[in-house]
């Protein structure tokens, strides 16, 4: 049986649960309200990131077990391709729900409610980086589904991803810590 390689990392993407406090600003259209539309237009994207990153990471699941199953590991290939494409469209999506929080910076809100707004923009950049990896990854196994000649450059690509995925993860910790430190400013 021929074993590849296993994406160990898991996803750490989230929706951002944690709305601004609702009423808190008088003045619609005030700082505080700008913050809380741009954080949920980031839910709404992130919402769709989630989906297709889900959906990339069955395809390739899939295929993996089809090779390690047996089947024809060249006929994978266009399966991990399907992954591959899926995963930059997540990509795509979780770039564009980072625009509305990095304008959270130039808002006159609290400085714990950008700080919040800048740690999940930087969860999200780790997050960025190590989709490119795992898409790097899936090109590999595009051209060596059985990782036959290609084995080292693949777990190289793969620790990397998961260095960064430990990033993001470390950084949305943080984001929920600083909200769960601020109930007053940032609530559930």
């Amino acid at each position: 049986m021929v074993r590849i390689l296993e994406l160990r990392a898991s996803a750490v993407v989230m929706i951002l649960s944690l709305l601004l406090v609702a009423g808190c600003s008088g003045v619609s259209g005030g700082p505080r309200e700008q913050a809380n539309e741009a954080i949920t237009e980031a839910n709404e994207t992130i919402a769709e990131h989630d989906r297709l990153f889900g959906e990339a990471r069955e395809t390739y699941g899939s295929a993996r077990e089809a090779i390690e199953g047996g089947e024809n590991p060249e006929e994978q290939a266009e399966r991990i391709a399907q992954a591959r494409e899926t995963l930059k469209e997540a990509r795509a999506s979780l770039e564009e729900a980072r625009e509305p929080l990095l304008e959270v910076r130039d808002l006159d809100v609290e400085p714990e409610i950008k700080e919040y707004a800048g740690l999940v923009t930087e969860a999200m950049d780790a997050q960025l980086q190590a989709e490119a990896g795992e898409i790097e990854f899936y090109e590999i196994l595009e051209a060596d589904p059985i990782l036959e000649n290609d084995r080292e450059r693949a777990l190289d690509t793969l620790a990397e991803v998961e260095d960064s995925y430990e990033s993001a993860e470390a950084a949305y910790a943080k984001s929920r810590e600083l909200a769960d430190a601020n109930p007053e400013l940032i609530g559930g």
